[in-house]
C-alpha cells in the first residue's frame, strides 16, 4: 500500500503563510494498494486536489469511506471532479444517522442543495453508489479489506482499518478516548470505569500490531481540560494508544486550525523529548506525506 495524507487539518481549512509546511486542507487520506485499488478516507478539502489529479487518468474507479459527516470531513466532496464525469465509478461508504434518521446519501446530498451549492447531487454524472455500513462489516475493495469500528465522538463515527497483502493501516477519524463522568468518590465511579476500560480494550484489540495508525490529537495536554467532550484526543492519548496496541508507526493528525507550523514543530519536539515513549515511531502528519507499506 501507498498511503498519501491529502489533508491533515481539523475543523476548517486554513491556507496561508503560517500553514505551508504541514498544510491547511482538512481531512483526506488516499490509499493505493499494490494492485491499484484506490481507497479514499474522508472528503475534507484535501480531496479536491486529489480529484484534479485523478481526472488525468480516466476512468476513475474509487471507494470513499466517510468516518463521519461533520463539515470538515465532507466539505470537499462537491469539488471532487470525478463525481461530475460519466464513466467514473465511485462507491461512498459511511454510517446511517440514528439520531436524525438520515441515510448517508441524504446527508451528503443536502450540502449540495441550491441554498448551499449551485449543482445538486442529482446532477452528478458519475456512477455513484452509496452504502450504509454497520460496525464490523468487512468491505472488500479489490485486494484490500476495509473494516469499520465505532469510536467515541459527538456524532456516530467510524475508525477504519485497511488490510492488504499482509499490511495493516488504521485511521481513527475524530476520536476522544472515553472518560469517566464520575468523580472517584462517587458511588457509580467504579462501575462506569469498567465500561470505559472495556471500550478502550475493544479498540486496542481491534488495532493490535497495526503497522501504521493516523490518529486524532487536536489538543495538547494543557488545552484538553477546557475541551473535554468536544470529541478529540491529545498527544498523550495517542501515545497511550500506541503503547497499548503495539503500533509500529503513529502520525498525529487533525491539527487545530489555530496551530501554526512553528507551533507544530514545538509540539513535536516536546513529544519526542518525553522519557516514557514506547518503541512506536511518532510523526506529525504533514500534507503530501507518502507512507509505503
Amino acid at each position: 500500500m501507498i498511503i498519501t495524507l491529502r489533508g491533515v487539518r481539523g475543523s476548517i481549512p486554513v491556507p496561508g503563510k503560517d500553514t505551508v509546511k504541514y498544510g491547511g486542507n482538512t481531512t483526506c487520506i488516499d490509499i493505493m494498494t499494490d494492485e491499484g485499488d484506490r481507497i479514499i478516507i474522508d472528503g475534507g478539502s484535501g480531496i479536491r486536489p486529489l480529484g484534479q489529479e485523478l481526472v488525468a487518468q480516466l476512468p476513475v474507479n474509487c471507494s470513499i469511506f466517510i468516518t463521519h459527516t461533520h463539515w470538515d470531513h465532507i466539505q470537499g466532496l462537491p469539488f471532487f471532479l470525478p463525481l461530475f464525469i460519466p464513466g467514473n465509478n465511485v462507491g461512498i461508504y459511511g454510517s446511517f444517522d440514528p439520531v436524525y434518521m438520515k441515510d448517508l446519501k441524504t446527508i451528503l446530498a443536502q450540502q449540495m442543495e441550491y441554498c448551499y451549492f449551485p449543482v445538486r447531487e442529482s446532477e452528478l454524472n458519475a456512477n455513484i453508489n452509496y452504502h450504509n455500513l454497520r460496525e464490523g462489516q468487512k468491505i472488500q475493495v479489490g485486494s484490500a479489506t476495509v473494516t469499520p469500528i465505532l469510536i467515541n465522538h459527538p456524532v456516530l463515527n467510524f475508525g477504519y482499518k485497511v488490510e492488504a497483502n499482509g499490511k495493516k493501516f488504521f485511521f481513527t477519524g475524530d476520536y476522544e478516548p472515553p472518560l469517566n463522568i464520575y468523580s472517584p468518590e462517587d458511588e457509580a465511579y467504579e462501575e462506569y470505569q469498567r465500561l470505559v476500560d472495556q471500550q478502550k480494550k475493544v479498540l486496542t484489540d481491534f488495532i493490535q500490531d497495526v503497522d501504521v495508525v493516523v490518529a486524532d490529537c487536536q489538543y495538547t495536554r494543557e488545552e484538553y481540560p477546557t475541551k473535554k467532550g468536544w470529541g478529540h484526543g491529545t498527544h498523550d492519548s495517542c501515545i497511550d494508544m500506541a503503547r497499548d496496541a503495539n503500533i509500529g508507526t503513529l502520525y498525529f493528525t487533525h491539527h487545530d486550525p489555530t496551530r501554526t507550523d512553528s507551533e507544530l514543530d514545538k509540539i513535536y519536539a516536546d513529544v519526542m523529548n518525553r522519557s516514557d515513549l514506547p518503541a512506536t515511531q511518532f510523526h506529525i502528519a504533514m500534507e503530501g506525506t507518502k507512507i509505503k507499506l
